[in-house]
């Protein structure tokens, strides 16, 4: 997948559907249509583009918990919670990280060394709530898996998934892919660790057939109790977790500050966002979360990132060859990477050797060593920025994209991400695979719902939403009908017997016409 690219054909794709499905008739209103679309900002913002660097690595190495070796070396921010959420103590705390952080390693080795610790003492020790089952069943296969490559953990550590939908062939023990499944094998005797979702919960509460499920946990059994995607868990919901985890505490018995409880949440922002969820947290899970309880990325700078990297290429795709950067005048996405690597890098891929590691890692290399890749990263500072915001930093330091047109610049752009997301590095040793990402692209394309238009009343209307007019404007424009059969368009209002001209107001055309 090409986000780049991908963003292209979204939007290309959403503008052809609304062509298609109201077709304009009318000659008068012709193009009014296009015309919205093609305006930028109306109904489309973006795209908004950021590169995510590498994650800050943290002092030490694998061996943070001796009993359950990691297989990787630890981000920063991944040592921060293993420090805080390691027994005998653990302090409760709120993982807000970027997808592809490790958030899930970062409560989750820190609960399978307290299981370990604790090992053939009966009762649940942890339960890790997820707001879906698709999120809990992937996550449960990861479980299963690093429980069962570690020679230390396999045989002692016990996972179960308690989930509403149940499989044919539940399985009973724990598995190389697998954890338990068959809920009468989790009654008869309960996991160390626990996945399910709030409601699921609430009825293993109070189901008198769930009721061995508790039977073995002391007041103190249950050491950690994990929201995954909390911020998910908003109104209604969030008051039925709120009192889901006071009804468990009740039922257990469990004295308070005992229990370590942990949230994941999305990358936050400000430090004032910080504190609205502390205290949100807080509330929620009615245990208190200390100052320093949110746990936040820390990522390389771009120098910090380019810092040994020499510069050994200037040259960019000119302007005159701007056809070829279309990935339209490919067949394939093949054809298109195989393209842009030679425009850039004048070295041809060949077709038997498009599926091999060792290009795309010394593609990586190559783009570290190129001034626009420098200066992209530079202009992108670490932040989310448009089109717009980095095409006009790149052009004060490229001569060459101030003499292109506009769609020349958005397709070298195009094609150099498209580069960026195709190159690899090579993955530490005992990882599951043999390369990751070199940086990942990620673009935002954000549509505007298509709700109470209108359309000056003049000799060239245009499309308008009302939401963007003040009250003098509205008195001038009218809600636009469209007949999807034969296309036909037109003005539409409330005119009663006695008025002298058509009532404008948008509320009483919906209550009359709808």
């Amino acid at each position: 997948m090409i986000p780049s690219v991908l963003a292209q054909h979204v939007r290309q794709g959403i503008e052809d559907f609304l062509r298609t499905t109201f077709p304009v008739s009318t000659p008068f209103f012709h193009g009014m249509l296009d015309h919205l679309l093609d305006e930028e900002g109306e109904v489309f913002k973006g795209p908004y583009l950021s590169i995510q660097l590498p994650f800050r690595q943290g002092e030490g190495g694998s061996d943070f918990f001796p009993d359950a070796p990691l297989k990787f070396r630890p981000y920063l921010h991944q040592e921060k919670a293993f420090r805080r959420l390691s027994s005998p103590n653990p302090r409760s705390t709120i993982i807000a990280t970027g997808t592809g952080s490790g958030k899930t390693e970062c409560f989750l080795y820190p609960i399978l060394d307290h299981c370990y610790r604790h090992r053939g003492e009966p009762g649940i020790k942890a339960i890790l709530i997820y707001p879906m089952n698709a999120l809990a069943t992937d996550q449960a296969g990861r479980l299963a898996r690093i429980i069962y490559n570690n020679l230390n953990l396999r045989g002692h550590i016990t996972a179960g998934l308690y989930v509403g939908r149940s499989e044919r062939e539940p399985a009973m023990v724990m598995g190389p892919d697998s954890i338990i499944k068959n809920k009468e094998t989790m009654r008869l005797s309960p996991p160390d660790i626990l996945l399910t979702n709030y409601k699921m919960l609430d009825y293993l509460l109070i189901r008198p057939k769930d009721y061995p499920l508790w039977r073995q946990n002391g007041p103190e059994t249950l050491q950690y109790l994990v929201a995954d995607e909390l911020h998910t868990f908003d109104g209604a919901q969030g008051t039925d977790l709120a009192c889901l985890v006071r009804r468990l505490e009740a039922r257990l018995g469990t004295p308070k500050r005992s229990l370590c409880c942990v949230g994941t949440s999305a990358t936050l922002g400000s430090e004032e966002e910080q504190k609205d969820v502390l205290k949100y947290a807080s509330l929620l899970f009615g245990e208190p979360f200390d100052e320093d309880a949110v746990i936040t990325e820390s990522q390389l700078t771009a120098g910090e990132f380019l810092e040994k990297s020499l510069i050994y290429r200037v040259e960019i795709v000119p302007p005159e060859r701007a056809d070829l950067l279309d990935p339209g005048f490919y067949d394939d996405y093949q054809s298109y990477i195989r393209s842009q690597h030679e425009l850039w890098f004048g070295q041809r891929i060949e077709k038997e050797n498009f599926k091999q590691d060792q290009w795309r890692v010394e593609l990586g290399k190559k783009l570290k060593e190129h001034l626009f890749f420098q200066n992209l990263l530079k202009a992108l500072g670490g932040k989310v920025k448009s089109y717009d915001q980095v095409l006009a930093k790149l052009e004060k330091v490229t001569l060459e994209l101030r003499e292109g047109s506009r769609t020349y610049q958005t397709r070298l752009l195009d094609s150099l991400l498209s580069l960026v997301s195709e190159a690899r590095t090579w993955a530490p040793k005992g990882s599951e695979k043999q390369t990751r990402p070199f940086l990942n692209v990620r673009l935002h394309l954000w549509l505007r719902e298509l709700r109470r238009m209108v359309a000056k009343v003049s000799r060239q209307p245009r499309l308008r939403f009302s939401d963007d007019l003040n009250e003098e404007q509205l008195r001038t424009h009218l809600p636009v009908i469209h007949c999807r059969e034969c296309g036909s368009m037109a003005w539409a209002g409330i005119k009663r017997q006695n008025d002298s001209s058509v009532n404008p107001d948008l509320q009483s055309f919906y209550i009359g016409f709808f």
